[in-house]
C-alpha cells in the first residue's frame, strides 16, 4: 500500500474508532426503549440541529450534488437545493415546536406512535405507519450500505461485498449499543467532519487551478453551464431546456421534509422548545452553505478536468463516475505527501460520515416500527423494559441484515432508491403531519385515507404516469402529496368529527409550556 493510501486509511480508522467509542459510551445511558429511540428528550440545540441535517443530507451532499453539477451545470442542482433549503427552514419554523409539544403531551416516542395517539387509532393507523417506515427505510438503509461498499472498493480495491458488510457491521455496532443518543451524537460529529471535508476540497480545488477566476472561466466555456433554465452534458455538449414544469418538480423535493421520520424525531427529542429557534438558525444556515459549497465543488471539479488535474469522469452515460468527483480530488490531494494524504482521508471520512449519519437514523426508525409499533402496538405483545431493549437491538440487527442482502448488487442505483423513498415518506407522512398538527377537524378516517392514497399515488405516478413524459414528467412526490392532502380533507369532512377528548388535547398544545 502506498504512503498516500496509508494516510487516507489512518484518517478513516481514527474516525471509525471515534464513532464506535461514542456508541459504547451511550450504551450505559440507554436503559429504556424511550432512551433508545428518543434519547429521553434530552438533546441540546446544536446536536438537534446538526444531527437532523447530517441524517438528512447523506452521501447526496458530497457525491450526488457535486456530481450532477460537474456533469450538467448548475441548473438542476440550483433548483434542487433551493427546494431543500426552503423545505428545511419551513419544517423547522412551523413543525418542530408544535410536534415537540404534541408528542410530549400524548406520550409518543415514534412517528407511528404520534399519529396513533393523535387520532386514537392504536391498530390500523399505527400498523400502516409502521409498515410504510419499513417498506421505504429498509431499501433506503441498503443504499447507504452500498455507498460505503463502493467507496472502499474504489479507494483500496477491496471486494465490494466485504467492504459493504464491514461498513454495515460498524454502523450496526454503534447504533445497537447506544441507540438514539449515540446516533445523534455521532451525527453531530459527522456533520463537523462533512463541513471540514467541504472546506478542504474547495480550498485545494481553487488552488490547484490558479484561483476562482480560473474555476469559473473554464466552466463558462460550456454553453448553458451557469444557466438556470437549461442543462448541458459537459462532454457531449447536448443541451436541453429546463422550464417551468421541471423547476416546479425539482422544487417539490422540499415537501419531503414534512414526512421524514429520522428528521421529525429530532424535533421530538430536543430538551426544551425554547431552544428550537437556535436550532432552526443553525440548521438552516448550515444547510444553505453546505449545499451551495457542494454545487461549487461540481464547478471546481469540471475546471480541474479542463485543466488536466483530474481525469474526465464520464463513465457509461456520464452519471456513474461524475459522482466520484470528490474522490478524484481527494486522490490528487493525497499525492502531495503523507500530511495531505491524511487531509484527503478526512474528505473521504466525510463521505463515509454523510452516509453513516443517515443509515443509523434509518435503522433506528425502522427497528422502532417493528419492536414498538408492530409487536406491542398492533399485536399487543407486552414485554418488560429489559426485554424491550433486547428486542430493539435485535430489530436493528435483523433489519440491517435485510439491508445488506438488498445491497449485495454493486450495480444498484443509489440515487433512484433514495429519491423514491424520499417521495414515499413525503407523500404518506408529510400531509398527515401537517394536518395532524394544524387542522383540528382532521380525523382517523381522513388520516388513513391520506396515508393509503399518498403511498399508492407514489407508485402509480412513478411507474405508470411519469413514463408518459411531457407534462406528466413530474417528480412523483408532488402529485402524491396533493392527492394525499385532498383525501385527508375530503374524507375527514365526510365522516364524523373528532371526539371531544381529541379536540381538547389539540387545543391544549398551543399553550403548553414544555
Amino acid at each position: 500500500m502506498s504512503s498516500s493510501n496509508w494516510g487516507i486509511l489512518i484518517s478513516i480508522i481514527v474516525y471509525i474508532a471515534a464513532i464506535v467509542a461514542v456508541g459504547i459510551y451511550y450504551s450505559k445511558k440507554s436503559n429504556t426503549a424511550g432512551d433508545f429511540y428518543l434519547g429521553g428528550r434530552k438533546l441540546g440545540p446544536f446536536v438537534t440541529a446538526m444531527s437532523a441535517e447530517a441524517s438528512d443530507m447523506s452521501s447526496y451532499l458530497l457525491m450526488g450534488l457535486p456530481g450532477l453539477a460537474y456533469l450538467t451545470g448548475i441548473t438542476e442542482v440550483f433548483w434542487t437545493i433551493t427546494g431543500l433549503a426552503i423545505g428545511t427552514y419551513v419544517n423547522w419554523l412551523i413543525v418542530a415546536k408544535r410536534l415537540r409539544k404534541y408528542s410530549a403531551i400524548n406520550r409518543s416516542i415514534t412517528i407511528p406512535d404520534f399519529f396513533a395517539n393523535r387520532y386514537r387509532d392504536k391498530k390500523v393507523l399505527k400498523g400502516l405507519s409502521a409498515l410504510i417506515i419499513i417498506i421505504f427505510f429498509v431499501p433506503y438503509t441498503a443504499s447507504g450500505f452500498a455507498a460505503c461498499g463502493k467507496l472502499f472498493h474504489s479507494l483500496f480495491g477491496v471486494d465490494y461485498m466485504i467492504a459493504m458488510i464491514v461498513s454495515a457491521v460498524i454502523i450496526i455496532a454503534y447504533t445497537t449499543l447506544g441507540g438514539f443518543l449515540a446516533a445523534s451524537t455521532t451525527d453531530f460529529i459527522q456533520s463537523i467532519i462533512m463541513s471540514i471535508a467541504l472546506i478542504i476540497v474547495v480550498v485545494f480545488g481553487i488552488w490547484s487551478v490558479g484561483g476562482v477566476h480560473e474555476v469559473t472561466a473554464a466552466a463558462a466555456k460550456i454553453p448553458e453551464f451557469f444557466s438556470l433554465d437549461a442543462t448541458t452534458n459537459v462532454f457531449t455538449k447536448e443541451t436541453s431546456s429546463f422550464g417551468f414544469i421541471p423547476i416546479v418538480s425539482t422544487l417539490a423535493w422540499g415537501l419531503g421534509y414534512f414526512g421524514m421520520p429520522h428528521i421529525l424525531l429530532r424535533f421530538m427529542a430536543i430538551e426544551k422548545t425554547d431552544k428550537l429557534k437556535l436550532s432552526r438558525r443553525v440548521a438552516s444556515i448550515w444547510v444553505v452553505i453546505s449545499m451551495a459549497i457542494a454545487l461549487f465543488i461540481g464547478v471546481i471539479g469540471y475546471s480541474m478536468t479542463a485543466h488536466g488535474k483530474i481525469d474526465a469522469l464520464t463513465g457509461e452515460g456520464g452519471h456513474a463516475d461524475s459522482e466520484t468527483v470528490i474522490v478524484a480530488i481527494s486522490h490528487l490531494l493525497s499525492s502531495y505527501g503523507i500530511v495531505f494524504a491524511i487531509l484527503a482521508g478526512v474528505i473521504l471520512a466525510g463521505i463515509l460520515a454523510s452516509t453513516m449519519s443517515t443509515s443509523d437514523s434509518q435503522l433506528l426508525a425502522a427497528s422502532s416500527s417493528v419492536s414498538e409499533n408492530l409487536l406491542e402496538g398492533v399485536f399487543g405483545i407486552h414485554i418488560s423494559d429489559k426485554k424491550k431493549m433486547l428486542v430493539a437491538r435485535g430489530a436493528v440487527i435483523v433489519i440491517a441484515i435485510i439491508g445488506v442482502i438488498l445491497a449485495s448488487d454493486p450495480d444498484s442505483n443509489i440515487f433512484t432508491i433514495v429519491s423514491f423513498a424520499w417521495a414515499g415518506f413525503g407523500a404518506t407522512f408529510g400531509p398527515l403531519m401537517l394536518f395532524a398538527l394544524f387542522w383540528k377537524r382532521s380525523n382517523r378516517y381522513g388520516a388513513i385515507a391520506g396515508v393509503i392514497s399518498g403511498g399508492a399515488m407514489v407508485f402509480i405516478w412513478k411507474f405508470i404516469v411519469r413514463p408518459l413524459g411531457g407534462a406528466f414528467d413530474i417528480y412523483e412526490l408532488l402529485p402524491a402529496f396533493i392527492v394525499s392532502s385532498l383525501m385527508i380533507v375530503v374524507v375527514s369532512l365526510l365522516t364524523p368529527a373528532p371526539e371531544k377528548e381529541i379536540v381538547e388535547e389539540f387545543d391544549a398544545v398551543k399553550d403548553a409550556q414544555i
